[in-house]
């Protein structure tokens, strides 16, 4: 079957494209309930990293929790708790309520946003064949970006109408992706006897690709101006950083799709390696472009060999938790990269994410020696 007329594929992309919505309407959602509130933007921005913390702290307990009921089951539970907190946001700022109420209540979505993601990737193991993964994985990809440019788009024409309607219609796309959860796959049981599990040193290689996507991205999506500015351009041209590294990244992932396969991530490390290296020099607007083409040209396929491999390792009964921590790992990569560019020089900040690229390439070439570990690519699509 081709993906592109697989109907349970498709239902599995609307849903998870709905429940990863909020995350991306969040920052700027948060940022103008609170502007309108109280003329400050600066809750906002606490109310966001309350969010994330809660992501973070929830999403391998939770995760652990979906293994255990079922994946389908959890995600439809955690999808309606996300929405419940949402509408309780969504009243409490329409009362006016404390500004610690609200930081209360933003707990409930960001706990539930952290084991999502790893459900829902989960259940694709379950909603399509292994020969078709690789290329599901990659389509995702493309349809991530979107997500990202549109979380925001959104928010701001929804703002149009009032502060109060875009955390309104998070609480809809929940409801939403609660709804499209898919259901009828070929899923384990909770009274499947439970697998062996690999030692943790068997997963790191693929931790530590996560952990470098997220390290060197945020190096760049967070530092446009200074990257602009390094070359004397003025604040208008720092789009031009984050329309390049995207635009890059869907080509990247849209010919992974196209081909079938993955192939092997350490060509994309070296890669992520050599533009990283190419963006600390400082080599004008020629080096800037191309160090951004070559990172974003090679982080969809890294990000889809990382998924499909780990799907590989990880036990049936344990895929939502090594998702999930996967997630998180790479979530630490972006905090990480961020603080660098905020207290290290900025042609400093990005030799971090290539020392990263360097030891994650020199484990998997050490793991690809272990017969435990197997093959580091996936199957091509026949």
């Amino acid at each position: 079957m081709s993906l592109f007329t697989h109907r349970a594929y498709w239902r599995w992309s609307a849903g998870v494209q709905f429940a990863r919505l909020p995350t991306t309407m969040a920052p700027l959602a948060f940022t103008l309930l609170t502007t309108a509130a109280s003329g400050s933007y600066r809750l906002g921005g606490v109310l966001m990293s309350v969010y994330v913390g809660a992501e973070m702290a929830g999403a391998v307990p939770l995760a652990r929790w979906l293994d255990r009921v079922g994946a389908a089951r959890g995600l439809t539970a955690l999808l309606l708790l996300a929405a419940t907190g949402f509408a309780l946001l969504t009243g409490a700022a329409a009362m006016r309520m404390p500004n610690a109420v609200l930081l209360v209540l933003v707990v409930l979505p960001g706990a539930a946003a952290g084991a999502s993601s790893g459900g829902f990737r989960t259940l694709l193991a379950d909603t399509v064949d292994d020969e078709l993964l690789p290329r599901a994985v990659s389509v995702d990809a493309v349809i991530l970006e979107c997500a990202l440019v549109g979380g925001p788009v959104l928010v701001a024409l929804l703002a149009l109408a009032g502060p109060l309607l875009p955390l309104a219609a998070m609480t809809a796309v929940c409801l939403l992706a609660a709804v499209l959860v898919p259901r009828r796959v070929r899923a384990h049981q909770r009274a499947e006897v439970a697998e062996d599990v690999p030692p943790l040193t068997i997963y790191l290689p693929w931790l530590c690709c996560a952990f470098t996507v997220g390290l060197l991205l945020s190096t760049i999506e967070v530092a446009p101006l200074p990257l602009v500015h390094r070359l004397g351009a003025p604040d208008a041209a720092a789009p031009v950083v984050i329309g390049v590294l995207s635009g890059a990244s869907i080509a990247g992932s849209a010919l992974c799709a196209w081909r079938g396969k993955t192939g092997d991530p350490r060509l994309f490390l070296a890669g992520l390696a050599a533009g990283g290296l190419a963006l600390a020099a400082d080599l004008g607007w020629p080096g800037l472009v191309g160090s951004l083409t070559v990172i974003g040209g090679c982080t969809g396929p890294l990000v889809a060999a990382t998924s499909v491999n780990l799907q590989r390792l990880l036990p049936k009964n344990r895929r939502s938790a090594g998702f999930s921590l996967s997630f998180t790992v790479q979530a630490c990569g972006f905090g990480l990269g961020s603080l660098a560019v905020g207290v290290l020089p900025l042609p400093l900040a990005p030799l971090f994410g290539v020392g990263s690229a360097a030891v994650a390439a020199g484990m998997l070439a050490a793991a690809a020696k272990s017969p435990r570990h197997g093959p580091l690519k996936a199957p091509a699509q026949p």
